[in-house]
């Protein structure tokens, strides 16, 4: 399971909007439980896309990707996962998804939106195990 913070939740599906045709990215940050199969996200740090093909690819910069790890740690929480949106779809990891995948243990986070913003996420369990669906959950805020 993965749990959102009412806030991250809201600017991972912001940024998936404000990215039009475009894929968007970025690194979820919180706490991880071992143990537990289950990451609660505080905060979505935003990255750019520098992918060759924006449309229908994402990739994050790697020095840009230690800068944000550092970031995080140095907010004092752990890096749970990754996201990206899907403009026209699918509301799934694209096989490209999981060629590209290389963090096992970790989340990919997908905002689909080929209609209602759709915001699912699939563990990676590495090449043998592919990816398996997590359920989502938002924490609201008072």
């Amino acid at each position: 399971m993965i749990e959102f913070a009412r806030a991250a939740y809201d600017d991972v599906v912001r940024h998936a909007r404000a990215g039009g045709a475009e894929e968007v990215c970025g690194v979820l940050a919180g706490a991880r439980r071992d143990g537990d199969e289950a990451s609660v996200v505080a905060r979505a740090h935003r990255a750019e896309n520098v992918a060759d093909a924006p449309e229908t690819r994402y990739r994050i910069d790697p020095e840009a990707q230690l800068e944000l790890f550092e970031a995080i740690e140095a907010e004092g929480r752990d890096v749970v996962g990754f996201y990206h949106s899907h403009p026209a779809g699918p509301a799934r990891p694209s096989e490209t998804d999981a060629e590209r995948a290389t963090w096992p243990g970790y989340s990919y986070v997908i905002c689909a939106l080929d209609g209602h913003p759709f915001v699912g996420s699939w563990r990676w369990r590495g090449d043998e195990g592919g990816f398996e669906r997590e359920t989502v959950g938002v924490r609201s805020e008072r």
